[in-house]
């Protein structure tokens, strides 16, 4: 900006900033999804994933019929205080909350980074490293700035947050009334194994959630999602198939099944492609609306916190 004065421009270099964060590494899939490692001034480090969900299409004169589509799955803290013993960010502990300038640079810089236009519309899941909840204020900010028409108009339709499940937060969330999708992190269909899996569930279990998503105001034409993350021989059977249906009963849902992804140290297995196949027959023959997420990302570090773990470690 030559047009202001010198020393002007010299106090506002040294004590302002526009890209708080910065892209660090960046390791990409023979699927074409790609996972960043975002770092701030101080070196801490944390996670978001682009997935291209759909490819670009063309008719027989070489016309483009359908433009690629994509999700960016964003973090809303540096680590996280859940602490789930199946999640590799665990491991790394917590260190800060993300401004919501920070939570909407990641889905910019993605931009960016794969040329993909400014007012491109993507689709948004906050389900990178933390738990959104847990950053209540600057979440609801992210979701009005991305939102606005003068921002980068992306439909609260297209916005999901995933959580692990505060109860009192889900209800508040529901009063705010934003028009956001709701993903609860369920993975277990007791108190006993969910306590295991997410320690979170001592404060607020399954019947607190339940009864928090009854309450949530969803589209007439949407569903409240529940992530079920499949572990091999933990909860892949099909008795905890029936106990998931009888727990959703009521809620007008869809489950997503996920392969457990693994990582070194790890003691839970990836669940077999049968058992997968087994439980999601057995939802969708007693009318769940049932899907088996498809598993990108194989050959790269896949699971959360995996590229951050890595770079810890010196290994890049």
């Amino acid at each position: 900006m030559s047009n202001l004065p010198k020393d002007l421009r010299d106090d506002l270099e040294k004590r302002f900033f526009i890209d708080s964060i910065k892209i660090k590494n960046c390791e990409c899939s023979s699927d074409g999804s790609k996972k960043y490692l975002f770092v701030d001034s101080k070196e801490n480090s944390f996670e978001s994933v682009l997935l291209k969900m759909k490819d670009k299409k063309y008719d027989e004169s070489g016309n483009i019929t359908t433009s690629e589509k994509y999700t960016i799955c964003v973090s809303t803290q540096i680590g996280c205080k859940v602490g789930c013993s199946f999640c590799l960010t665990a491991k790394g502990g917590f260190t800060r909350d993300l401004s919501a300038g920070e939570i909407v640079f990641q889905i910019l810089a993605i931009k960016r980074d794969n040329d993909i236009p400014v007012e491109k519309r993507v689709n948004v899941v906050y389900m990178g490293m933390g738990e959104p909840l847990d950053n209540f204020e600057n979440l609801l900010k992210a979701i009005k700035i991305l939102s606005c028409e003068d921002g980068l108009s992306i439909s609260p339709k297209r916005q999901t947050i995933s959580t692990s499940g505060i109860s009192p937060k889900i209800t508040k969330l529901g009063e705010e009334n934003l028009g956001v999708m709701l993903a609860i992190s369920l993975h277990a269909v007791d108190d006993e194994l969910r306590s295991e899996l997410i320690p979170l569930n001592r404060a607020y279990n399954i019947k607190s959630i339940i009864e928090a998503i009854k309450k949530y105001p969803i589209d007439s034409r949407k569903r409240i999602m529940f992530e079920y993350l499949v572990i091999g021989e933990k909860n892949d059977d099909i008795k905890s198939a029936k106990k998931l249906i009888k727990l959703l009963e009521g809620i007008k849902s869809k489950v997503n099944l996920i392969y457990f992804n693994p990582y070194p140290g790890t003691e839970y297995k990836r669940p077999k492609k049968e058992d997968m196949l087994n439980f999601q027959q057995y939802l969708v023959d007693r009318g769940v609306l049932c899907t088996i997420r498809e598993s990108k990302g194989l050959d790269i570090s896949a699971a959360c916190g995996q590229l951050r773990e890595r770079s810890r470690d010196g290994i890049s």
